[in-house]
């Protein structure tokens, strides 16, 4: 089994849930072009609305991750 992407609902950057912002991580698209697209499919058939209640609860939230940005730089000169 191979490890490609993963569609996770990411929390840090929602509205409601998460499932716009990782379905734009998903696809590497801007967040604001998927909601549009959402809400002009809810206002559309109103099918939107049922399908991001499926999505939010069927796709898994995001693991934290550790920010890498963060460096103990202390730490690192007292191991070399």
């Amino acid at each position: 089994m191979s490890k490609g992407k993963k569609l996770y609902r990411n929390t840090s950057n929602a509205i409601f849930a998460g499932v716009c912002s990782g379905v734009a991580d998903y696809f590497d698209l801007d967040v604001s072009l998927i909601r549009i697209l959402w809400a002009i499919i809810t206002l559309a058939g109103g099918s939107g609305v049922i399908a991001y209640i499926v999505c939010a609860i069927i796709i898994p939230e995001k693991p934290d991750t550790p920010d890498v940005t963060e460096v103990d730089w202390e730490e690192i000169q007292n191991d070399i």
